[in-house]
């Protein structure tokens, strides 16, 4: 029995796992689950799992999640000392860490240096801090398994040797996949008047309002490209990024040899969840099975960088690395909230986001500390920039 700490528990990813969970009670158990607003959602989580503790944002949230939840046994606990806390606990075994956003990072860390099994989908941790997180998680023996069905995808097609690089493994390019999002085929002219409803209709996945938004301006492409430089220990030239519609083929590795392996699958998070929960074994996740006859092709193209300036920025990020990538997530996240709040245009999102990379200290930041500093910085030159 397995008992994870589930970061996140309300959003699309948290909601997968806990499915998972609930099919395999036999192999899994809820230590404990955390919520930023959705309290009520949380609450019904809490009935229904019965985890030891659980996580709000602050005393309000948590006195309302305890009037919700009489009865039970388990323990509130408020912020980012109560994130840390169930995700460094003795009794934990793996860490769900789905928490959108920079705020995912400081329980991150705590769950590397405890050495637990992290299964990460919050992106901004390796974006921001990657140098740092992976040699916190090399340094405690902590395992870390990626969640986004890309890099997923990607670890499923290369052999598991963590030390190994791109080169030992006969690894010639990893083929980033990208869907594309909502906007693939519109024009630079159209995309100045786009809304926030627009945005975030992802034509296959169903996600959270500020990945929806990242998904259609590329930037979550990017992200996951920086991402992938940190989990796989190459650069970004190693890394070509291949729109594909379907989102059928979630990521491939080609090898010297001339062989490239493919991950394909139904647009399902249950299935990279399923993979890493379970990993070095399979189970069963409730995905229906693909099939081939029905999709009938599947159709492959090059990014446009002028359509999507996003995904060139988050290439600079990615070769200069430090500091600009943290710049880069932080405008990103204040310009996509903007965004959605129609305080900025769609097309506005890359260019604040330039306009604070620009801004930024080049260089590696020193410690943990040093990243939440620049992220901050970050944060009101963006807003100053609106």
């Amino acid at each position: 029995m397995k008992s994870i700490t589930v970061l996140g528990a309300t959003g699309s990813i948290g909601t997968s796992t806990l499915d998972l969970i609930a099919q395999h009670p036999d192999k899994y158990q809820l230590f404990a689950a955390s919520a930023f607003s959705r309290i009520d959602a949380l609450a019904s989580i809490i009935l229904k799992f019965s985890p030891r503790f659980a996580v709000v944002r602050d005393d309000s949230a948590r006195q309302k999640l305890l009037a919700l939840i009489a009865g039970t046994n388990c323990e509130v606990l408020v912020g980012e000392a109560g994130l840390c806390e169930v995700s460094s606990a003795a009794e934990v075994d793996m860490v769900m860490a789905a928490i959108v956003g920079a705020a995912g990072l400081a329980p991150c860390w705590a769950a590397a240096e405890a050495g637990k099994l992290i299964l990460l989908a919050n992106k901004e941790t390796l974006v921001t801090a990657g140098g740092l997180f992976m040699s916190a998680v090399a340094k405690s023996g902590s395992v870390l398994l990626p969640i986004d069905s890309e890099h997923n995808a990607i670890f499923q097609c290369m052999p598991h040797d963590f030390n190994a690089s791109l080169v030992e493994s006969g690894i010639r390019k990893i083929h980033l996949t990208a869907s594309g999002g909502p906007f693939r085929q519109s024009d630079v002219e159209h995309l100045k008047t786009v809304t926030p409803e627009q945005a975030v209709a992802h034509p296959n996945w169903s996600m959270g309002q500020k990945i929806s938004v990242d998904s259609a301006s590329m930037m979550n492409k990017g992200l996951e490209l920086i991402e992938a430089c940190w989990l796989f220990s190459c650069h970004s030239d190693d890394i070509d990024i291949v729109v594909h519609p379907q989102s059928v083929i979630h990521s491939m590795v080609e090898y010297i040899d001339g062989s490239v392996l493919a991950q394909l699958g139904n647009p399902d998070m249950r299935t990279p969840i399923a993979h890493a929960m379970a990993w070095p074994q399979r189970i069963t996740a409730g995905v229906a099975p693909l099939n081939l006859i029905d999709i009938a092709r599947l159709d492959f193209e090059a990014p446009d960088y002028q359509r999507f300036p996003c995904l060139r920025l988050a290439r600079e990020a990615a070769e200069q690395r430090g500091f600009s990538s943290v710049y880069m997530n932080a405008a990103n996240e204040i310009a996509v909230q903007a965004f959605l709040e129609r305080r900025l245009s769609f097309l506005g999102i890359a260019d604040l986001i330039e306009r604070v990379m620009n801004r930024a200290d080049r260089g590696e930041p020193s410690d943990i500390n040093a990243v939440k500093e620049a992220d901050q910085l970050a944060r009101r030159l963006a807003e100053e920039g609106l």
